[in-house]
């Protein structure tokens, strides 16, 4: 055998040797973790909740625009949590439904979780409370123990048909915040006299004792529907995790909320709220 084609051959053989290796290697193989998807990101989910998550008025009118969700949304503008975890897990992709409707209360919860059963997600997110809130006097908004019950109603659906799933709960926003920003701004006022949250945003740029103090037994209120929603997230258990407080936080202003309303995320506003909620890893 000529001595050329012998180191040739050998060559070629120690190549295939290390290709082989390479691909029994769990450094390198397809198998491995760097070439699945990143580590515990979801294959599926749902939104549950109000006109917030169903994108409401983040288009160019009063009608619910889902692909701005700050949950769910697939719109190329929104960085939702539906896109970025598709960003690291492709397997999402087409895979996420938002059950939100625009005027839901707590009461709602319970259905929107059995629909949210039926379709199997492996994530949830849940904003709930705003329309607690939101009727048209103090006395009228939701008691606090009524809103707990509902919240433990629609949790307790989804721990009994969806047991792996990870559920997450955000805080309420700062609805007093709108006030803050808008009452001084003609246009806002305007469109809050068409009857928007009168408990919170009726005579807006009155600062009358009672005026004032109807607008603290608000802003106290939903602070007490947060209180509960985080004890409520704390009850259901390890698969539960509560925002801390993250979307409250939030400091909006009007360039977040739309201008029609001027009460509803605008695309910006619906963007903060994803970053606020985002858990980073979903390790729970």
């Amino acid at each position: 055998m000529p001595r050329r084609w012998t180191a040739t051959a050998a060559a070629s053989l120690a190549a295939l040797v290390a290709i082989g290796t390479a691909g029994c290697d769990p450094r390198t193989s397809a198998g491995n973790s760097a070439a699945r998807p990143s580590a515990g990101l979801p294959s599926s989910m749902a939104a549950l909740g109000d006109s917030i998550t169903a994108g409401y008025g983040s288009c160019v009118a009063l009608v619910t625009c889902g692909r701005n969700s700050w949950s769910t949304g697939d719109g190329g503008i929104v960085d939702s949590h539906y896109r970025r975890i598709r960003a690291g897990n492709p397997a999402i992709r087409g895979h996420a439904t938002n059950l939100a409707a625009a005027r839901a209360r707590a009461a709602a919860l319970a259905d929107q979780a059995t629909r949210a059963v039926a379709a199997r997600p492996a994530y949830v997110t849940i904003l709930i409370g705003a329309n607690d809130a939101c009727h048209g006097t103090i006395d009228q908004m939701t008691p606090v123990a009524d809103f707990r019950s509902a919240v433990d109603r629609g949790l307790a659906t989804l721990k009994d048909g969806l047991p792996s799933a990870r559920v997450l709960v955000a805080s309420i926003p700062d609805l007093n915040r709108l006030w803050e920003v808008g009452h001084d701004s003609r246009l806002a006022r305007n469109a809050w006299s068409h009857g928007l949250c009168p408990a919170l945003l009726a005579n807006p740029t009155s600062t009358a004792p009672a005026d004032t103090a109807r607008r603290r037994a608000f802003a106290a209120r939903v602070d007490a529907y947060n209180r509960e929603l985080a004890a409520a997230c704390r009850a259901y258990g390890r698969k539960c995790r509560y925002d801390g407080g993250a979307v409250h936080r939030v400091r909006f202003t009007l360039d977040d909320i739309n201008g029609i309303d001027f009460f509803h995320p605008n695309v910006t506003g619906q963007s903060r709220l994803a970053k606020a909620t985002w858990p980073t890893r979903f390790t729970w």
